[in-house]
């Protein structure tokens, strides 16, 4: 497994004229994200597909610790569409692509790829919405396909830094679930559960919920 060391040392190492905040999520996110754990997700596929990928610090580590050929991140915000494509720009020798997308119509392009990501997306899609969010992904996804599923356990007291973590970053407070209540709703959606583990990062409850459809 690759170590947070060495990832921190990778994306310490890019360069990329972004605001103060963004640069310490793309350079320390890892700190209290077990990004080394899912990348091992990535090494027996050909394609990924990262849905709210931020500022590409994620795609970026798929493509330089994974034999991975095929990358496409969507994102809300189009400057972090602009950072996404900078920080990965040193991989030319691999399929790259970053689009902007309106945070409900999955793009139909996610149906070329073999696994799915979604790390500390679904706390942030506003209450009512995050159902039907799930169905679309089901829907757009082709068959056989993995779906990756992290995300901050609203059923851990220790929740509520990651509340405060989001207010200080984000400027808002998540919608954080049960790992119990998002499994409900991944099965519900159609997806089967092969695999489903906790993991604690200093204080940040993660729950990791591996399905396929």
């Amino acid at each position: 497994m690759i170590t947070n060391k060495e990832i921190i040392k990778f994306l310490t190492s890019t360069t990329i004229n972004a605001s103060f905040v963004d640069k310490l999520k793309i350079k320390y996110r890892p700190i209290i994200c077990p990004f080394n754990t899912l990348l091992d997700y990535a090494k027996e596929n050909t394609s990924v597909f990262d849905i709210g990928c931020g500022s590409g610090q994620f795609c970026a580590l798929v493509a330089k610790f994974t034999p991975v050929k095929k990358i496409m991140g969507i994102e809300i915000f189009q400057r972090l569409i602009d950072n996404a494509k900078v920080v990965n720009k040193q991989f030319d020798a691999k399929e790259l692509t970053f689009e902007v997308f309106d945070g409900k119509t999955i793009p139909d392009k996610i149906n070329e790829y073999d696994l799915v990501y979604m790390i500390d997306v679904y706390h942030h899609i506003p209450k009512d919405y995050q159902v039907q969010f799930m169905k679309n992904v089901y829907a757009k996804m082709k068959t056989g396909s993995k779906l990756i599923f992290k995300d901050i356990d609203a059923g851990h007291p220790f929740v509520y830094f990651n509340k405060l973590h989001d207010i200080v970053f984000a400027g808002e407070i998540g919608n954080e679930m049960s790992s119990k209540t998002a499994k409900k709703i991944l099965t519900e959606c159609g997806f089967k559960i092969v695999e489903e583990y906790k993991k604690t990062s200093f204080v940040y409850p993660h729950y990791f919920t591996i399905c396929q459809k």
